[in-house]
């Protein structure tokens, strides 16, 4: 089958490589322009453009979809199919309806839950003991068209968005397998999505970082999971702004806020009076080190309310 690819981050390279594997033709892939990245803001190429590279594939980089000039170029590469993975762009109707068999995409939840560009993390971030992906037959909505396959897994008490990632990029490139074998034979069926039971998954961004230890401890540590490895959760101790990179549930009690142990280990009580213990952190312009190493360089008192 002749295939155009869409796709961007790291999560959407394993199905391109699925892709490649599998001996379609690969007419062209798209991605979103290199961005500026790190300190020195150098000019970096997307994951999706340096695999593709590397297999030798054509690559286009539009800034946008809506001018006529990516459709253009489309209707030249002529796909029987486009296949879209996390490719950060909305497609405009003409878009979606020039190749013969559609545009597919592959979701990062269970749609219709967590609609959106950041469903892997507001999974863990709302706490569900599950998720998946779900590919569809693209339309003009966002995240809303028919339903074709879904993929389930657990998430564990202690992931993080980032080892959900992982494990959910692979089972992406399963499912886009199964998914393209039943187009050709004829055998995808197509669902309908419930829009009652939809819901939202936005764009990530600093501003939700900030803990509120005022939250159950549970919540805390889901969205500590959730936000690592970006943005993470930060909170203010001693007047120095930590990022909080990994955490557990802990034993014991306290005020919300309140340091309760700090010998060796570091364990904050939350509103309903539970704790976290975070095991690793990173404080401003340090790397990151496991809280044990930071409290002997940094000691915090017993006791301290830190809201």
């Amino acid at each position: 089958m002749r295939i155009v690819y869409m796709g961007t981050p790291d999560f959407a390279v394993s199905c391109l490589e699925k892709l490649h594997s599998l001996g379609h033709e690969i007419a062209g892939i798209f991605c979103q322009p290199d961005k500026p990245q790190g300190r020195k803001m150098i000019l970096t190429a997307p994951p999706v453009k340096e695999k593709a590279l590397e297999l030798s594939l054509p690559v286009f980089q539009p800034a946008t979809l809506r001018n006529g000039e990516a459709l253009e170029v489309l209707k030249q590469l002529n796909p029987d199919l486009i296949v879209v993975v996390a490719y950060g762009k909305i497609l405009p109707r003409e878009i979606l309806e020039l190749p013969k068999h559609g545009c597919i995409n592959i979701h990062a939840s269970l749609l219709p839950q967590l609609r959106g560009a950041a469903p892997i993390q507001w999974a863990v971030i709302n706490g569900l003991k599950k998720t998946g992906v779900t590919s569809m037959l693209m339309d003009e909505g966002l995240d809303t068209g028919d339903m074709l396959l879904k993929a389930e897994v657990e998430i564990g008490e202690n992931e993080t968005s980032a080892e959900l990632w992982d494990r959910l990029s692979i089972l992406a490139a399963q499912v886009l397998e199964e998914t393209i074998e039943k187009l050709q034979k004829g055998e995808l069926v197509r669902t309908k999505q419930d829009d009652s039971k939809s819901t939202y998954a936005p764009l990530l961004s600093k501003s939700i970082s900030e803990v509120d230890w005022n939250e159950n401890a549970q919540n805390v540590h889901n969205k500590i999971r959730g936000l690592y490895s970006w943005p993470c959760a930060v909170t203010t101790i001693q007047d120095k702004v930590i990022k909080l990179m990994s955490s557990r549930l802990a034993e014991g009690s306290g005020k919300a806020g309140e340091i309760v142990e700090s010998n060796g280990k570091l364990v904050i009580a939350c509103g309903d009076g539970r704790c976290v213990e975070i095991l690793s952190l990173q404080a401003q312009g340090k790397k990151v080190m496991n809280s044990a190493d930071y409290l002997r360089g940094n000691p915090i008192d017993k006791g301290l309310i830190i809201i």
